[in-house]
């Protein structure tokens, strides 16, 4: 029995314990289109996924694949039916290359093992097709963030299916990346393949999905035609409520120059090479400054290296509040008044075994010690203020943060910074993998923070989010500021044009 419907999930309920993530959602994706799956940070998305992929066998429901039942109850059934998944928590080896990650378990084989000529060609090959200028035999642990979720979907791709999941996709990716996987995705459904997208990036569901689909709270709202619909009533469907802007309108006063970095460059960890070259920028209480830049650019590298957490000593001269300092490690910046969120909450981020008292209060400890103990009720003051601050949802700051979705983790981590009350704030992609409605909340933060004469330096690969938030803004190109956008000449030509050194 034929259908029109590559996937068709009927009436999915998935409980976990008395809690109920997926509540009778039915969804349909058709042969050679792009679904996009939108919602809220824990509204149910990735559970769903994970029910079509069999991590998460379903209490209720039923999946047909081309018209035809299936019985999915593990990966592996997923695996022989083709149906791929690409994690937002990136799945590679960073102890394997490049090549042997994507051949892992499908490596070519000659009469006395490994064909390793065979796949490092092979490997060469895939990688040519996504521009990726790599040695096929890096170990992953050498590569930015972005670059290994390039390797990832190459090897999605590579395995081949008939239903293609991508959850947050471009969330470490930057602009020059984004655009070349959607094209790569457009000539992907021309295959009759189906693509399903997750993704906080709403033009990105505009440029390409031909439909979509929200969740909310477990529940399926709606499906539309995206040439139906516009952004605002896709982000009314998702959260709930109207919402008039996607930016908050709080003004700030800007003040004396706080931080300066004075022809700062960061030595490259493997070449000797400089990874950022000679760089002046400086920064003022009640200012928030977008460092904006292409993958590789030394956004990343020139902050951390400047706060003592790079993997090579900077050289140059920082001076805060007037001073030269030399700030050996984060503790230094810390006690300095310096604070920072890591582009990687995961990994640099957060214990993610630990709960979500300690995530928050672990970089403040001396702020609640009574008498050289920690005091355990101080503490939880703390804790329990910036929840209820910042909205984490959770209803015990005992359980790990591991069990929070990930707009919740990023709060968290947010919230580790602010108990330290750091007048220089560094965000390095602040809202990676964050939905709509909470991107909205931590704006805010930002804003009231800088409104109450803080300094707010903020790596974003989001252009929208660096126009939008932005007093100012540097660009950085191949190592080099290339550029600086006072408020008024901010716009995305503007920036493009800088960061792709064409300015």
């Amino acid at each position: 029995m034929g259908s029109e419907y590559a996937v068709e999930m009927k009436n999915i309920t998935k409980r976990f314990g008395g809690l109920i993530a997926v509540d009778n959602v039915s969804l349909q994706i058709k042969s050679g289109e792009i679904h996009a799956l939108c919602g809220e940070n824990g509204a149910g998305k990735s559970t769903l996924m994970n029910v079509l992929t069999g991590k998460f066998p379903p209490n209720e429901g039923e999946i047909y694949l081309k018209g035809e039942k299936k019985k999915i109850h593990n990966p592996k059934d997923a695996r022989n039916e083709k149906i791929t998944i690409v994690h937002q928590e990136l799945e590679l080896i960073p102890d394997l290359s490049i090549a042997e990650n994507i051949f892992l378990g499908n490596q070519p084989k000659t009469p006395s093992g490994v064909d390793w000529k065979k796949m490092y060609s092979e490997a060469e090959e895939i990688l040519k097709k996504f521009s990726l200028n790599l040695n096929v035999k890096t170990k992953i642990k050498y590569l930015t963030v972005g670059q290994q979720q390039l390797v990832e979907i190459a090897k999605a791709i590579y395995l081949g299916g008939n239903v293609l999941i991508l959850d947050e996709p471009t969330a470490p990716l930057t602009g020059r990346e984004i655009d070349f996987l959607l094209n790569m995705l457009e000539n992907l459904k021309k295959t009759d393949i189906s693509i399903i997208y997750i993704t906080h990036r709403l033009e990105e569901v505009f440029k390409i999905a031909d439909r979509a689909s929200v969740m909310r709270d477990g529940k399926m709202i709606e499906t539309f035609d995206i040439k139906d619909i516009t952004v605002d009533q896709l982000v009314s469907t998702m959260v709930g409520r109207k919402m008039d802007a996607l930016y908050p309108k709080i003004e700030t006063k800007i003040g004396e120059r706080t931080l300066e970095i004075k022809n700062y460059s960061v030595p490259h960890a493997l070449y000797e090479t400089n990874i950022v070259e000679n760089a002046n920028m400086y920064f003022r209480a009640g200012e928030i400054v977008g460092i904006s830049g292409l993958l590789g650019a030394g956004r990343t590298e020139l902050m951390s290296a400047v706060i003592g957490a790079y993997t090579t000593k900077g050289n140059g001269t920082v001076i805060l509040n007037g001073k030269e300092i030399n700030l050996n490690s984060p503790g230094d910046a810390i006690k300095a008044g310096i604070g920072y969120v890591t582009e990687d909450r995961k990994t640099t981020g957060l214990i993610l075994g630990q709960t979500i008292r300690f995530n928050i209060s672990m970089a403040s400890l001396k702020k609640v010690l009574k008498n050289g103990v920690l005091s355990k009720k101080k503490e939880k003051e703390v804790v329990t203020d910036l929840k209820k601050r910042l909205q984490i949802k959770t209803n015990n700051i005992e359980n790990p943060v591991s069990s929070l979705s990930g707009g919740n983790q990023q709060k968290v981590v947010l919230a580790k910074w602010l108990a330290t009350a750091p007048r220089v704030l560094i965000l390095d992609e602040p809202t990676r993998g964050v939905d709509v409605g909470a991107r909205y909340e931590i704006y805010t933060i930002i804003k009231e923070l800088a409104q109450q004469g803080n300094t707010i330096i903020m790596i974003s690969s989001d252009l929208p989010e660096v126009i939008g938030m932005s007093d100012r803004v540097y660009a950085m190109y191949e190592g080099k500021v290339h550029g600086e956008l006072q408020k008024e000449e901010i716009n995305e030509d503007a920036i493009m044009r800088y960061i792709t050194g064409v300015a």
